[in-house]
């Protein structure tokens, strides 16, 4: 088996990962009409619970448009208004009376913060003849930002930067968000208090897909406090690195003096049923079946990849290597591991695993590919890469140093040289990152 099959192999598997997330399709698993009414859940397993009047859509992510699109369908004569909110450079088109807008992503902006006024005007206004629908994905937490009294957008923009770049994990950052924010940690739910009925849509994009983290869980409980999200800060960031607005209103949520999150046994809770359509482990499974088929003996890892990128590929590397034997070998993976990028640095968390795992891999004969499902891999134009065991050779005949750029976080340049960067462009989903690594029989 030649590395190049492999590595056909490879981009095959990551294809069926996407196939298997396509946010409509997940959506019409969960959400059908019979007879006049919307029902959410499925015939086979049973109705959660059933709507016959008006429908609002309303959500952010950067899958939102296709959920927004399978709802709307569904909904149809009913569907009576709503609005999303995508990632700049989706398209715009409404989709019939949902608008669909677009607002700063993972940074939040000035377009995301009047969308997200629309989306609560939209929202405050159904009356209890009205089903909000709410579709969430990753992204959500940027997209949908309406800062909390006394905090503005640059107090939200600075601290979000600051987090992103001092490595924090998306659970410890939307920590910080919802207590920062009127829309997050169940504000949602709260503003649709007169709806007849709240029902969230959920493709995950986090390890563990817990609804309370997934968007930053506008629409369910949170079991984080302003105590928290000051312990979140202080662990991450210096003090003089908080702005003071910031600082200020976790102070006064700790003592009280704000309104905490939407804590379990909240009366707003009765009116409102969350399903999970999608996540990480959907794409993992489909991509191991992929796998399978064509003929590799797959283990997929228990345990989500977290923490630093490249120790996660050099751990992939690690597995692959035990599993040898006298049959094609695949390892797929899933999670989101983080990446502290240098100044001078270009790249993202999975083109960092990929290198770390090309510089393991050398004179190998295995491929692994590490992409993000959204397409999107860090500031870069790259989905992530797809390496190989000739990857370092090939880097070093260009004149790059494989492990100087991996020290350096410094990826992309070279794996762009070795011609291994997977590039898809927004793939109008997301269920965090993907890792396929294949190995010929030895």
């Amino acid at each position: 088996m030649t590395l190049a099959e492999m590595r056909r192999d490879a981009v095959a598997c990551f294809a069926a990962a996407m196939d298997a997330v396509e946010p409509g399709r997940l959506v019409d698993t969960q959400l059908f009409r019979e007879g006049g009414t919307v029902c959410l859940g499925t015939p086979e397993a049973g109705v959660v619970a059933r709507h016959a009047g008006p429908v609002v859509v309303v959500g952010a992510g950067k899958a939102a448009r296709k959920m927004a699109e399978a709802s709307a369908r569904v909904a149809g004569r009913a569907l009576c208004g709503g609005i999303v909110i995508v990632p700049h450079g989706s398209e715009l088109s409404s989709i019939g009376a949902v608008t669909v807008a677009a607002g700063g992503h993972p940074v939040p902006d000035a377009a995301g913060e009047a969308a997200t006024r629309r989306l609560q005007e939209v929202v405050g206004g159904a009356d209890g003849s009205t089903l909000v629908v709410v579709v969430l994905g990753g992204g959500a937490s940027a997209l949908m930002v309406a800062p909390a009294a006394g905090i503005d957008l640059r107090d939200k923009q600075e601290i979000t930067r600051r987090l992103l770049f001092a490595g924090a994990d998306i659970e410890a950052l939307n920590t910080v968000r919802k207590h920062c924010s009127q829309v997050k940690g169940g504000g949602l739910l709260r503003a649709a208090g007169r709806a007849g009925g709240v029902w969230t849509l959920l493709l995950s994009d986090v390890v563990g897909d817990d609804p309370a983290i997934i968007g930053s869980g506008p629409t369910v409980a949170d079991p984080t406090t302003f105590a928290t999200a000051a312990r979140v800060l202080a662990r991450f960031l210096a003090p003089a690195d908080v702005p003071p607005t910031v600082r200020e209103h976790l102070e006064r949520g700790r003592r009280g003096l704000v309104v905490e999150t939407v804590k379990p046994g909240d009366p707003v809770l009765a009116r409102t049923r969350t399903v999970r359509i999608g996540g990480n482990r959907d794409a993992v499974r489909a991509a191991a079946r992929e796998a399978e088929r064509r003929g590799y003996r797959t283990t997929v890892l228990p345990e989500a990849l977290r923490g630093d990128a490249a120790e996660a590929g050099r751990a992939v590397v690690a597995r692959l290597a035990a599993a040898s034997g006298d049959r094609p070998r695949a390892i797929v993976a899933g999670g989101e591991t983080t990446v502290r990028v240098a100044p001078e640095g270009r790249g993202g968390r999975c083109q960092q695993l990929a290198l770390a795992a090309a510089v393991a891999l050398a004179g190998v004969p295995a491929v692994l590919l590490a992409a993000g499902t959204d397409g999107v891999d860090g500031p870069t134009d790259a989905a992530g890469a797809c390496i190989d065991g000739e990857t370092t050779a090939r880097a070093r005949a260009r004149d790059f140093t494989p492990d100087a750029a991996l020290s350096r976080t410094d990826s992309h340049p070279l794996l762009d040289a070795t011609g291994d960067l997977v590039r898809t462009g927004p793939t109008g989903t997301n269920v965090a990152d993907l890792v396929v690594a294949l190995r010929a029989a030895c």
